[in-house]
């Protein structure tokens, strides 16, 4: 392939097996919903700290709660409604009963404070929204103002009285009473309401696959989050492709420990469970010494994880070797590896942690490995029915196999736009051979066969001297490395060079009293080009974790140069 020409519209290690074009089930999400409870309607859809709750009462919750939203909180379609609340079978209904009333979804990170929670509702001008009750203080400032009426939800209802689970203080600490004021409303009676009363039964919904279904927003590197328009469709696909590349049917137990507000849980957990008619998993916050007992208990077969999250149970002294008895699929992405804990799975549980890509823009992925050949600390190759290539950032002329540069993708999964943003839409899209193209921002190659790997953000990268260095890239080789658990690479301030690279690690325990600093930065610099090395190397005990259970990469970096101003 040479620069200028179109890049293969399918890898080389497409699976023989596998269909380019998706066969996709008529309608929406909600569809995939009633079919389940119509041809299952006792089997769990959800497991929550010991109760379960069957497909036909989720879907009778679903539309209660639609017919509730529509008649008493005037909810109109297209309207937008926010849902912040923790994993849970409330946001599982919450989120299905906004679809079901026509409505567009706005999911919010429940650790947001009212400042950002003031700002989402001004953006998406959502009117309407549903909380978890530790959440009523945060958003009290809003509703009679901004916010006109909160559904207000009580973990604790969903948790059976005698659970032999430890809960997390969301469900225990959490208010149980209701703001007794105009605009605030009682979950379990917004239920009872809808179910029972007179007209509060949801109308006919008339949302098609191309109208506006949710808008997820994007963390955002500079500036104010930017809300990604999704539609019914692209939602649907993603769903659906995991559910069959992953091989998922109605036996499978499948987690749900990734923030459902993030496309990553939304998408690979919570979606594809519905359109399989399988079984979710939920934690109501990440919980590392509680995973053994509940994959034990109820047979989990596919576990949607940061590699962050499956170092910390690997590490646990709770964690035993018989929990991962009936795990199948072991999937995630955002973060690389370390090669000791890739090889400690290969080897004890068969087990290939299978990598994939995706962003807020593209309703997760765009890129999978394949379940039969996956290649580590690899994105993947580019799934159905979507053109990824690799591109000049400058000239956005396409770049050969093994040449780094933008990947930019185009594909059903790929964003409308950005909600009232028509400058951001002017700088995300390009047309390349009439088609229009997503920018990602994010730095890599295509081998020869058709696999992706990742380089870097375009806006982390370091500069040494000149020589441009990219942390993720030094962070793969650093897994190498088995002394070393967990890393994240910084830029620190140098007189002379102006920038220069630094390493935080997370030791393994077993390195703790043999390795030094001096040990890590010796073999760095044989391990790679002395100006990628890291020239410092500091132990600490633990690295911050974004809400997705990423580490937070612009935290340390933000914090390494404040210390020097």
């Amino acid at each position: 392939m040479t620069a200028g020409h179109a890049a293969p519209r399918r890898s080389p290690a497409w699976p023989a097996d596998e269909p380019w074009h998706l066969a996709m089930p008529e309608g929406t999400l909600y569809d995939a919903l009633v079919r389940a409870a119509n041809d299952r309607p006792s089997h769990p859809a959800t497991v929550f700290y010991g109760a379960s709750l069957g497909y036909a009462e989720l879907r009778d919750r679903v539309d209660a709660m639609a017919g509730f939203l529509q008649g008493v909180c005037g909810v109109k379609r297209g309207d937008r409604v926010m849902i912040a609340l923790q994993n849970s079978p409330q946001y599982v209904i919450a989120y299905y009963a906004v679809m079901r009333a026509d409505a567009v979804i706005v999911p919010v990170n429940p650790m947001n404070k009212m400042a950002e929670i003031a700002y989402l509702a001004s953006d998406s001008g959502a009117r309407v929204a549903i909380i978890g009750s530790e959440l009523s203080d945060v958003f009290a400032p809003l509703v009679g103002e901004a916010i006109t009426h909160a559904v207000v939800a009580q973990y604790h209802d969903e948790v059976p009285a005698a659970t032999p689970y430890t809960l997390p203080s969301c469900v225990t600490e959490a208010p149980s009473e209701v703001p007794s004021l105009p605009g605030w409303h009682s979950w379990s009676l917004a239920i009872a309401e809808g179910a029972i009363a007179e007209g509060l039964q949801p109308g006919a919904m008339a949302a098609g696959p191309g109208d506006l279904m949710i808008l997820p927003y994007t963390s955002g590197t500079t500036g104010k989050p930017k809300a990604c328009m999704h539609s019914h469709r692209s939602a649907l696909f993603t769903a659906v492709l995991q559910a069959r590349w992953y091989g998922l049917d109605g036996s499978d137990v499948m987690t749900g420990f990734m923030p459902l507000f993030h496309v990553a849980g939304m998408q690979g957990s919570m979606n594809a469970a519905i359109v399989t008619g399988a079984t979710l998993l939920l934690m109501a916050r990440w919980d590392k010494d509680l995973l053994p007992d509940l994959f034990e208990t109820h047979g989990a077969t596919f576990w949607n994880a940061a590699p962050t999250m499956i170092v910390d149970v690997l590490a646990s002294a709770s964690f035993r070797d018989s929990c991962f008895a009936k795990l199948k699929v072991l999937t995630g992405g955002g973060a690389a590896m370390p090669t000791a804990v890739a090889e400690r799975l290969k080897v004890r549980f068969g087990l290939d942690f299978v990598e994939g890509y995706g962003m807020t823009e593209t309703m997760s992925p765009t890129h999978l490995n394949p379940m039969a050949a996956p290649k580590r600390q690899c994105l993947g190759i580019a799934v159905q029915e979507t053109d990824a290539r690799v591109v000049d950032p400058e000239s956005l002329i396409e770049l050969g196999d093994n040449v780094t540069g933008e990947i930019v993708v185009h594909g059903p999964q790929v964003l409308q736009g950005y909600w009232n943003r028509p400058e951001a839409n002017a700088e995300a899209f390009i047309d390349l051979d009439g088609k229009r193209f997503l920018r990602t921002g994010d730095l890599g190659y295509r081998d020869a066969e058709g696999y992706f790997f990742a380089v870097d953000r375009l806006k982390r990268m370091i500069n040494v001297s000149g020589f441009k260095v990219w942390p993720a890239e030094v962070e793969a080789v650093m897994y190498q490395n088995r002394a070393i658990r967990e890393c994240c690479i910084v830029s620190a301030p140098d007189d002379y060079r102006g920038e220069t690279v630094k390493a935080l690690v997370v030791l393994d325990d077993a390195a703790r009293a043999t390795i030094s600093a001096d040990d890590i930065v010796g073999w760095a610099r044989g391990a790679m080009a002395s100006y990628k090395a890291p020239r410092a190397v500091v132990f600490v005990e633990s690295l911050p974790r974004t809400a997705s259970n990423k580490i937070n990469w612009r935290l340390l970096q933000d914090a390494e140069w404040g210390r020097t101003a």
